[in-house]
């Protein structure tokens, strides 16, 4: 990136990315019944499409992607192939690298809910997400027609930065100021100290968990290795939330 924007240390955050997963437990649930009907929620309809389905919606949408004929363990899998709404989401790698590295590889379900995040980002002028991965391949040994969740099925962003058209970044590294076990959401929740720049990373956050675009939101609230970044997941046939 030029200009001002700050560089990220990719090869090293990346080895603390990499542990990213969700949670066993279902910190921070979000689901009650007093709350509107989850399946009327975008992550939970999406979670519901088969790739034929997901790819006529991404048409309908005007989403500009390339089809992946294989992606172990994912059931949709393309390449974004432009920006959604003006945002573009992209690794720190090199151009030369972007195009064929699995890290760029989405599910076409996290894609619509990406589209929808990429909206509510055009308000704040955000024109990039950097992040450290998307797609990351299963252990060889994972059986070849076996569709996995998370990083291994496509279906999970882990979001470092968010890149305005100044040129100036949000890092959730430095500018989310959030404590482990701290609440992220909701009432009393908020930054610490609280800054114009993690204030806005806190109503991004926060205005995509209203929205309930991903099922599972993790940030550095929830623990060390998430320190650096937004994990974003969209867990087909779910009907609950997580924000931590």
């Amino acid at each position: 990136m030029g200009g001002n924007r700050a560089p990220l240390a990719f090869g090293g955050l990346l080895a603390t990315a990499l542990l990213c997963a969700a949670p066993a437990s279902r910190a921070g649930f979000v689901g009650e019944p007093r709350e509107p009907d989850p399946d009327a929620s975008p992550a939970v309809r999406y979670g519901r499409l088969d790739r034929t389905a997901c790819e006529t919606e991404l048409g309908h949408r005007g989403i500009p992607f390339t089809r992946v004929d294989e992606a172990r363990g994912v059931l949709a899998p393309i390449r974004l192939a432009g920006p959604l709404h003006g945002v573009t989401f992209r690794t720190g790698l090199p151009a030369a690298q972007r195009a064929t590295t699995p890290w760029e590889i989405i599910d076409c379900r996290l894609a619509l809910a990406l589209d929808d995040f990429a909206a509510q980002l055009a308000g704040h002028d955000v024109v990039e997400v950097v992040h450290f991965s998307m797609y990351r391949p299963p252990p060889a040994k994972w059986p070849d027609q076996k569709l996995a969740s998370r990083h291994p099925g496509g279906l999970a962003i882990d979001a470092a930065s968010f890149v305005k058209k100044d040129g100036t970044t949000l890092q959730v590294e430095r500018d989310f100021h959030g404590h482990i076990g701290a609440l992220t959401c909701g009432r009393g929740a908020g930054p610490l100290p609280a800054t114009p720049q993690s204030t806005e990373l806190r109503a991004i956050l926060c205005d995509a968990a209203d929205a309930r675009l991903f099922n599972v939101m993790l940030t550095p609230d929830y623990n060390y290795p998430h320190r650096n970044h937004f994990h974003l997941e969209v867990t087909a046939g779910a009907k609950w939330f997580v924000v931590h």
